[in-house]
């Protein structure tokens, strides 16, 4: 009878216990459900619904205050869980300039903040190279590269990515109608107008629009082996309005002929029959194409594909527009600018996400890391859409020269003055005096910032060494 008993009570612990493990489970499963969707108990033990902050810098660890509270151990790079609503998010680091941001934090939903930088505030300086003779500069995509271009077919490529500059030297005297060389000479001269330069995403390539007199030509120019450049207006033989790379080492291009647009393939040295004809404006993201045509007396918004001679028509608008694709997260966008109208439709169904009307008619777009802000320009005048929030802010620079200082910084030079903003226009800071306003602005590996100062080329460090 006792060993029944027992087998009993011991049954009944089993199952005391399995219930409890169950019913714990089934807790958690629960709360990790309420977390997830944003869900928190607050010091006054109410539920409320929160989001999550992530926040990173450079330099990373600064410290993170949070509306005017300031955490033990709350550095970047790290998530924080915040009530939803407005925050005021400041970072410090000893050493270091200041940077802040107001932001709207959204129940159940993730704001990401990744690009705040910090500024050493005494920064060695130092010269690295005499520039004089320069009268246009350009700055490679991953800003490891620069080249300098001068009035003689000799132009210097600068390796910006190194302790100690390393120069070469890059002879364009057979790439351009507009260079010439006189017999004997060992060093030609450059005639032409550079009206645009364009790099290939792997930095191997440099496109050059040159007006010479009267005529437009393209080059394309093999930085890492020259004698694989091409002029590609002599090589087709054809009149080019617009040339645009299309992949990442410039051996694919899109070309606007006669008003129609075509696929060159570079090595080949092949053109395709017309991919879309009578177009107004287009862009591309990997192999699709956006772009606007003119009918007889409508303009047509659609979409394509590289190869696929099919066009899907997606919307039929009254006047020209100017047209952008992006990619956001998984998802595709189509920014459609008329005069000072700007829709943003999702490409998979063309919904509409947003319209606004700006003070001003954006002239250029550029599209910011990994596709989280969008930039219009006009002269000063800037407006910015914000992917994260899909809100647009408009705001000016000093000046009119101006240009991208990193993936998500913009720089402008005003009488000198060097002055940065975050791609939204805020945190402005004064870095530096006397810079000239013909050159690019770059920073490089996180660690220098480069710019030009009486026909010098100049570094600071931007950490301590």
């Amino acid at each position: 009878m006792d060993r029944e008993k027992k087998r009993r009570r011991q049954s009944y612990r089993v199952i005391a216990s399995e219930i409890i493990m169950t019913l714990a489970v089934i807790v958690t499963v629960i709360s990790l459900a309420f977390v997830v969707s944003g869900y928190w108990v607050n010091s006054d033990f109410k539920v409320e619904r929160q989001g999550l902050l992530q926040i990173s810098s450079v330099p990373t660890g600064a410290e993170v205050i949070i509306d005017d509270k300031a955490a033990w151990l709350q550095r970047t790079n790290t998530s924080k869980v915040l009530p939803s609503g407005k925050h005021t998010i400041k970072l410090k680091k000893d050493g270091y300039d200041s940077w802040s941001k107001t932001v709207e934090i959204s129940e159940g939903l993730l704001y990401r903040i990744h690009y705040p930088r910090l500024f050493l505030l005494k920064r060695e300086k130092e010269k690295i190279l005499d520039i004089s003779g320069t009268t246009l500069a350009s700055v490679s995509p991953n800003r490891e590269m620069a080249i300098m271009i001068n009035n003689t077919t000799e132009w210097k490529l600068i390796n910006l990515d190194r302790e100690k500059a390393e120069i070469n030297i890059i002879n364009t005297s057979e790439y351009f109608s507009s260079a010439s060389v006189a017999e004997g000479a060992s060093v030609g001269l450059f005639g032409g107008e550079i009206i645009s330069i364009d790099w290939a995403k792997d930095n191997s390539h440099v496109l050059f629009k040159v007006k010479n007199g009267e005529e437009i030509e393209w080059a394309l120019i093999d930085v890492k082996n020259l004698k694989n450049s091409t002029n590609l207006t002599k090589e087709f033989g054809a009149t080019f309005t617009d040339v645009r790379i299309l992949d990442n080492s410039a051996n694919s291009l899109l070309v606007v002929q006669n008003n129609n647009l075509h696929k060159i393939d570079v090595s080949g040295k092949v053109i395709s029959a017309i991919i879309v004809d009578n177009v107004v404006s287009f862009d591309h993201f990997e192999n699709e194409i956006a772009y606007v045509a003119k009918l007889d007396s409508e303009f047509e918004v659609g979409i394509t594909k590289i190869g696929d001679s099919k066009l899907e028509k997606l919307e039929t608008i009254t006047d020209p527009a100017k047209i952008l694709i992006s990619k956001f997260y998984d998802d595709k966008y189509l920014t459609i600018i008329q005069n000072d109208n700007v829709n943003l439709f999702k490409e998979d169904d063309f919904s509409r996400i947003q319209e606004f009307r700006l003070s001003f008619v954006p002239e250029k777009m550029k599209v910011g890391h990994n596709g989280e802000f969008i930039i219009m320009f006009n002269g000063a005048n800037i407006a910015t859409l914000d992917m994260e929030s899909t809100n647009i802010i408009e705001w000016s620079l000093g000046g009119e020269r101006y240009g991208w200082l990193d993936d998500d910084m913009i720089y402008a030079v005003n009488g000198g003055e060097l002055t940065v903003y975050d791609f939204d226009g805020l945190n402005h800071r004064v870095l530096a005096s006397n810079v000239s306003d013909h050159f690019p602005v770059t920073i490089t590996s996180d660690k220098w910032l480069y710019y030009i100062s009486d026909d010098s080329l100049i570094r600071e460090w931007l950490v301590e060494h």
